[in-house]
This record gives structure tokens, C-alpha cells and sequence, in this order.
């Protein structure tokens, strides 16, 4: 994320990033997200002015299911966080109180939305060194959500976390809110590669985050799923990244496409709106692909994200026009051409549920023969229209 209180460094891809044996994925979590939209765009409101368009969070349009607060600052015990009105923006947007940044936050709630406190940037960076900076976070947000009416946190920090000490942040922070507690995050590519610290704390929180939409922008050529390098700006750089995720590691309800709103948002990897519903439905119903194909399809997919709102007010919204409209309605999958196949034809063998079956094989199941797409085990044939088995 682009602006003066951010900053960056280039992610540049190292020759000792392995892949193989990296990352022991841990179990997905069964537990529902909380009640945010199924498809939505998550994006981040500037608390301060540089430029871009100034708004009150209730001038943001509707696509924005997930409204991203930024910045916390830093408070002066260590890990603790606070939050301060800018004077600029207020003074900017004729006198905008916290009061009425309050009562529109209630507002946006009513509206069937959520909104966080994203830590992060310069004046917000934090440091967990210890058990008592964990706990230090958990309550200062904790009391940030009780004062505002925040309904969590958006962990944005641009350093490696302190697994331990922000696991256990996070874990009192979630104890502390109730079942309702929204937890986004949005990395940087290079820590959510194999072996990469964010990917490791996702792991150890996976059952507590609503989405992680990682920033495909401001970064180098990255690794995908597959091994190889990928270049960002493309829609295999977005889907080969995002398949790492949803590699054991995330449901694909918890994964989104971060994304800059305008080529002034961030200070490279800006692509079309287009591109980002292309990524989206390649990822979701498997058309639209570039060279990489994604290893399954993931039609429950949450999203996008951008930075910024205030950058996408100032392009004519953009981002959330082509995107907002586009979540939620990929185009349908295409029915595959094949050979009409003899129902009785001895290739097609009875599906069993601990046979492991790849692509081409072909069973038989309550007298229909289907064809495997893909790698499969366990997935009942006629069960679910995105699975693996097609009929023939």
C-alpha cells in the first residue's frame, strides 16, 4: 500500500525459496466465517490526506462488504495500539467528529457490513516481543472495538509477526470479542510464500481468519503452487499465489485478490479490473486462465481487495464497479467435447471412497459413468457440480 505513512522494500524472489517439503499445511478449520457477504470486495479507507479523494466511511459505496480502517497508531506500551480522527482529514471533510465516524460505523454495520482496525503502515507498526506486548495488543483493540464499534482487526504490518507472541494476540483478541470477530489480513507476497512467516501464522490462526487477501503488487516475480516464477501484473501471478493458499492452508472463503484501485494506489503491479475478474474466475470455475491452471476450482472464492477506496473514489470507482458487479456471477464453466461412453464400457470401474482416482479415470456410480477431471479421492461422483467428476 502506497502512501507517506507506508513503507516499502521490494520483494525480490530469493534462489534459496524452496517449495518442496516447505510447509506442512495445517488441517482446515470447519468453522463458518463470520456473517460477511460470500463474495465481496474488502477495502481500505485512508485516515488521512494525501491526494487521493477524502470520504466519510458513509459516502462508501456498497460494493465494500469489509471496510479496512487505516491506520492504528502505535501506543507507548509495547504492542499496544490506538486510534485518533486525522486532524487534516477531519478538518478536510467540514469538521467530520468522531462522533459521526462513530454513528457511521454503526451505520455501514446496519448495512449488513463490517469494519476493522487495520494495524500497519509507519506510524502504526507494532512489535510483539514478548507475552506481555501480546497481551497489550489484545486489549487496546479489544478497547478500540468496544469505544468505535470496529467489529475486529486487519493485520497489515509490513515486518515479519512474532509467530508465538501474535498468535496469542490474536487468540485472546478472538476470546475477547465473541463468535462475530472478523480477522482479515493482507501480506505481502514474499511472506506468504512456501516457508514464509505470514503463511506460518495463517496456519496457527487459520480456524479465526474471515480472508486473507495478499497485496499482488509492489512485489517481484514470485512462486506459484506449481514451483515456477510468476510475474506480477498477470492473472497467473494472482492465481498461482492464490492457489498456495488454498493449498491446505485456508478455505477458499478465507482467500481474496488484494489489489491496487488506480495505477496511483501503489507504486507498481496495478493491472485493469478486468484482470482481476479473470483471476477470479479462473480461480472460481476455471475459464479465463492464463498458462497456470489452478488445481481445483473454488467456486466459494470471497473476493478481491484494494487500496484503496479514496484512490478508487478518485478513478470513478472503478474498481468496485467491475469488480463489485463481477463477484458473485463468473461466467458458467464450459461442457468439455468428448466421445459419447458406453455406460457398460469395462474401463469404467464402481467408484469406491478410499480408491484415489486422476484425471481420465472413469467409474461407475448409481448406473451413470463418470470421467475424473482431476486428482480425487473421497469426492462422491454427482455430489457437487464443481467437484472433480463430469458425466460421460
Amino acid at each position: 500500500m502506497s502512501h507517506p505513512a507506508k513503507r516499502w522494500s521490494a520483494a525480490i524472489l530469493g534462489a534459496t525459496l524452496a517449495v518442496a517439503g516447505a510447509v506442512v499445511a495445517a488441517p482446515l478449520s470447519a468453522q463458518a466465517a463470520p456473517n460477511v457477504r460470500a463474495h465481496t470486495i474488502t477495502g481500505y479507507w485512508q485516515n488521512f490526506d494525501n491526494g487521493a479523494t477524502n470520504l466519510k466511511l458513509s459516502q462508501i459505496p456498497d460494493a465494500y462488504g469489509i471496510v479496512a480502517v487505516a491506520f492504528a497508531d502505535a501506543s507507548p506500551t509495547v504492542g499496544g495500539i490506538t486510534f485518533t480522527l486525522d486532524p487534516a482529514l477531519t478538518s478536510a471533510l467540514g469538521g467530520y467528529d468522531k462522533a459521526q465516524f462513530i454513528a457511521d460505523i454503526a451505520t455501514l454495520k446496519s448495512q449488513g457490513r463490517q469494519v476493522v482496525i487495520s494495524v500497519g503502515g509507519q506510524n502504526g507498526a507494532i512489535s510483539l516481543p514478548d507475552a506481555g506486548a501480546a497481551n497489550a495488543f489484545a486489549t487496546s483493540t479489544y478497547a478500540l472495538m468496544q469505544e468505535y464499534g470496529f467489529d475486529g482487526v486487519d493485520i497489515d504490518l509490513e515486518n515479519a509477526p512474532n509467530l508465538v507472541n501474535m498468535t496469542s494476540a490474536l487468540r485472546q483478541l478472538s476470546g475477547l470479542a465473541g463468535d462475530d470477530f472478523v480477522l482479515t489480513m493482507a501480506p505481502e507476497t514474499i511472506y506468504v510464500q512456501p516457508g514464509g512467516s505470514y503463511l506460518a501464522l495463517i496456519d496457527e490462526v487459520a480456524d479465526l481468519i474471515t480472508v486473507v487477501n495478499t497485496q499482488y503488487y509492489n512485489s517481484g516475480s514470485m512462486l506459484g503452487r506449481d514451483g515456477k516464477a510468476y510475474s506480477s501484473g498477470t492473472v497467473d501471478f494472482q492465481t498461482a499465489l492464490a492457489d498456495i493458499l488454498l493449498d491446505g492452508h485456508l478455505r477458499a472463503d478465507q482467500v481474496g485478490l488484494g489489489l491496487p484501485a488506480s495505477p496511483s494506489g501503489a507504486g507498481s503491479g496495478y493491472v485493469n479490473p478486468t484482470v482481476v475478474n479473470a483471476a477470479y474466475d479462473c480461480l472460481t470455475v476455471g475459464v479465463n486462465c492464463g498458462s497456470y491452471k489452478p488445481a481445483a476450482k473454488y467456486p466459494t472464492l470471497r473476493g478481491a481487495m484494494t487500496w484503496s477506496i479514496n484512490w478508487d473514489a478518485s478513478n470513478g470507482y472503478n474498481f468496485a464497479n467491475v469488480v463489485g458487479q463481477h463477484l458473485g456471477s463468473p461466467p458458467v464453466e464450459p461442457e468439455d467435447p468428448e466421445e459419447p461412453t458406453d455406460p457398460t464400457d469395462p474401463g469404467a470401474t464402481t467408484w469406491t471412497a478410499g480408491q484415489v482416482y486422476v484425471g481420465g479415470d472413469t467409474v461407475l456410480y448409481n448406473g451413470v459413468t463418470y470421467r475424473a477431471a482431476w486428482w480425487t479421492q473421497g469426492d462422491v461422483p454427482g455430489a457437487d457440480q464443481w467437484g472433480p467428476w463430469k458425466v460421460v
